[in-house]
C-alpha cells in the first residue's frame, strides 16, 4: 500500500510539473521592438535574392496576400477544422507588420511559433516546418521581407470556436507536436545521400512544408506521424499522396515531377490546379536544380515495386442512359479541347484525358472542382486554361459527363453519388467565398 501511495504521489508530481511547464510556455516573454528611429537594413543583394527564393519555396506571398490585396499584407482566410484563421501582415510596416521586429523575434516565430510580443501563433502558420530552416536562411528570409514595400494592414480577427481561440492552449499542442530545428541530419549518415537528395529533403521538410497539405491530420489538427505524405485536403481539394507517385496509370518519373513543379504541367499526368497552381507559379521562380532536388527527394519516398498492391476500383453506378447523356454533354462542352482529334490537344504538352490524375483518383472531388471552377486564364504564359462550368452545368450534368469521361477515357468504373458531391462542393465554395470577403 505504501509503495502504491508513493507511486501515485510521484505520478501526480510529474503531471503537475508537466502541467506547470505547459502553462508557463503559454505565456512567452515579449522581445523589445526595434526603436522607431532604427535605420533600415543595408541592402545586400545576394542575401535578399536568397530570401526571395526561400519566400517562393515557402509560398509566403500566396498565404499572406488576400484576394485583391497587396503582397504580403495578410488577410487571407485559411479554413481549418476549428474555424477560420486570417494570415497576418508580414511587410515591414512598423505598426501593423513586422517593421519593428528584430531578427531574434523573427527567428523565434519560425522556430517556436511565438510572436514578437509573446503570444503563441497558430500552426496554420507552418512553423513546425519552418523551424527546420538554417539560421542563415532565416536571416536571408528576414532581409527579403524587410526589403518589401510597407503596407498599413491591421490583422483581421480570427473566427475560431471556443476554447480553441484561447492561445495559451497551443502550448500543449507544441509540446506534443513541435520538434524545434534546424533540420537534423538524415539517417543513415549524410555521406550515403546525393547533394540533390539532401537539398530536396531540406526544401520539402523545411521551407516548402509539403507535408502540411499532403499529410492527413489527426483530431488536434497535427500531421499524423504514422502517415507522412499519405494525402490530405486543402481549400476543398484533395492533396494527393506524395508517397504513391509510382502507382499512377503511368508512374511518375523524377524528370516529370521536376517539370511539373517548375512549369505546372506534366505531359503524362495533368496540369496544376486549385491550391497547387499558385505553388507551381512560385516554384517557377526557383532554379530548375531546386525543382529537380525536390523531385529527387519525393521520388525516394515511393514504395518498392514489390510492395505495391492494386487498389480496388470503386463500384460503378453508371447505366447506359447516364453514359449516353454524358457523351452528349462531352461532345458539346469538352470535346473541342479534350477530344482525340482536338487541335488543343497538341498545344502545351497536354496529356491524354485518360492519364489525368484527377480522373483516375479514387475520389471525384478534384474532378468536380475542375469542372465547376476550371483553371484560371494566366495570359500567354498559361498552357492549361480551362473555363469554369459551374453556371452552365447542373450537378446531375456534372455527374453524367464525369461518368462518361471516367469510363470512356480512364477506363475505370464511374464514381458513385457524384451529383451529391457536386452539390456539397458548390456549397463549400460559396461559404469559402463569403468568408474571404473583407
Amino acid at each position: 500500500m505504501r509503495k502504491t501511495v508513493l507511486g501515485l504521489a510521484a505520478l501526480i508530481v510529474v503531471l503537475v510539473v508537466i502541467l506547470a511547464g505547459t502553462i508557463a510556455y503559454g505565456w512567452q516573454r515579449g522581445i523589445a521592438p526595434l526603436p522607431a528611429s532604427a535605420t533600415p537594413l543595408p541592402a545586400y543583394p545576394q542575401l535578399i535574392a536568397t530570401g526571395a527564393r526561400l519566400s517562393a519555396a515557402g509560398d509566403c506571398m500566396v498565404c499572406h496576400t488576400a484576394a485583391h490585396g497587396k503582397p504580403f499584407a495578410g488577410g487571407l482566410p485559411i479554413e481549418t477544422p476549428f474555424g477560420t484563421i486570417y494570415s497576418t501582415n508580414i511587410t515591414p510596416d512598423p505598426q501593423t507588420g513586422i517593421g519593428r521586429w528584430p531578427l531574434e523575434a523573427f527567428t523565434r516565430a519560425l522556430r517556436e511559433g511565438v510572436s514578437r510580443d509573446g503570444h503563441l501563433l497558430y500552426p496554420a502558420f507552418p512553423y513546425p516546418h519552418f523551424t527546420n530552416l538554417s539560421d542563415e536562411d532565416i536571416a536571408a528570409l528576414y532581409a527579403y521581407l524587410m526589403s518589401r514595400e510597407p503596407v498599413d494592414a491591421p490583422a483581421h480577427p480570427n473566427a475560431l470556436r471556443f476554447p480553441l481561440n484561447f492561445r495559451p492552449l497551443l502550448a500543449a499542442w507544441n509540446r506534443l507536436y513541435l520538434t524545434r530545428g534546424p533540420l537534423a541530419p538524415p539517417a543513415p549518415p549524410t555521406g550515403t545521400h546525393s547533394d540533390a537528395w539532401l537539398r530536396g529533403r531540406y526544401l520539402v521538410e523545411g521551407p516548402g512544408h509539403c507535408a502540411s497539405c499532403h499529410t492527413p491530420l489527426n483530431a488536434l489538427g497535427a500531421e499524423r506521424f504514422d502517415a507522412p505524405f499519405a494525402g490530405g485536403q486543402i481549400d476543398g481539394w484533395n492533396a494527393p499522396p506524395l508517397n504513391a507517385l509510382t502507382r499512377a496509370p503511368r508512374p511518375w518519373t523524377t524528370a516529370q515531377l521536376a517539370a511539373y513543379l517548375h512549369t505546372g504541367i506534366a505531359s503524362e499526368h495533368g496540369a496544376a490546379a486549385g491550391p497547387m497552381l499558385p505553388v507551381t507559379e512560385q516554384l517557377a521562380q526557383l532554379p530548375e536544380s531546386d525543382a529537380e532536388a525536390i523531385a529527387t527527394y519525393l521520388m525516394s519516398l515511393q514504395p518498392a515495386p514489390a510492395a505495391q498492391t492494386a487498389t480496388a476500383a470503386p463500384a460503378s453506378t453508371a447505366d447506359a442512359s447516364q453514359l449516353h447523356a454524358g457523351a452528349t454533354l462531352f461532345a458539346a462542352s469538352c470535346a473541342a479541347c479534350h477530344g482525340d482529334g482536338a487541335p488543343m490537344r497538341n498545344i502545351g504538352g497536354r496529356p491524354a484525358l485518360g492519364l489525368s490524375t484527377a480522373l483516375n483518383a479514387d475520389s471525384p472531388r478534384n474532378a468536380i472542382q475542375l469542372v465547376l471552377h476550371g483553371n484560371p486564364w494566366q495570359g500567354s504564359a498559361s498552357a492549361h486554361y480551362m473555363p469554369p462550368f459551374a453556371d452552365s452545368l447542373d450537378d446531375q450534368q456534372i455527374a453524367d459527363v464525369l461518368a462518361y469521361a471516367r469510363v470512356q477515357f480512364a477506363q475505370r468504373p464511374a464514381w458513385s453519388e457524384v451529383a451529391q458531391h457536386a452539390a456539397a462542393i458548390r456549397k463549400e465554395s460559396k461559404d469559402r467565398k463569403e468568408t474571404s470577403q473583407p
